[in-house]
């Protein structure tokens, strides 16, 4: 196989790991951030879901309540604060300054691209992962 072959192939496969990598990383960093209050499995069932007024959303129906079409924009915009969501009363996420950079980058999305931080952009990656069938 030639030089240019191989690295054609490799470049080829570099999204699905890229990917696989963006959702592991999302895991942990959801874990971190997320879970006290969707749940440690995204079913909206956290330590503090019983104390807040408004129940946390059971991020695994996500695509579920979109047509079956994991809505990766809206879920970008919401965990890094351009679009509110009312019930946190505040913009999500309550972390802040994490989740925001200087080193924004453009992906792929299910309206064209957006630009967001590699943090929130693993979050997203994981919560497409975890959807219900």
């Amino acid at each position: 196989m030639s030089a240019r072959i191989a690295v054609l192939l490799s470049a080829l496969l570099l999204p699905a790991n890229v990917h696989a990598m963006d959702a592991q990383a999302g895991k942990a960093l959801f874990q971190r951030y997320c879970a006290t209050c969707h749940g440690g499995t995204g079913g909206g069932d956290g330590p503090t879901a019983r104390i807040i007024s408004v129940a946390p959303t059971k991020l695994t129906e996500l695509s579920a309540a979109n047509g079956g079409l994991f809505p990766f924009s809206r879920v970008i915009r919401r965990i890094d604060g351009r679009e509110i969501v009312v019930a946190h009363g505040s913009p999500m996420p309550i972390y802040g300054a994490f989740f925001e950079g200087d080193d924004l980058v453009l992906v792929p999305s299910d309206d064209g691209e957006i630009e967001a931080s590699p943090p929130v952009i693993a979050i997203a990656r994981y919560l497409e992962e975890i959807q219900e069938k």
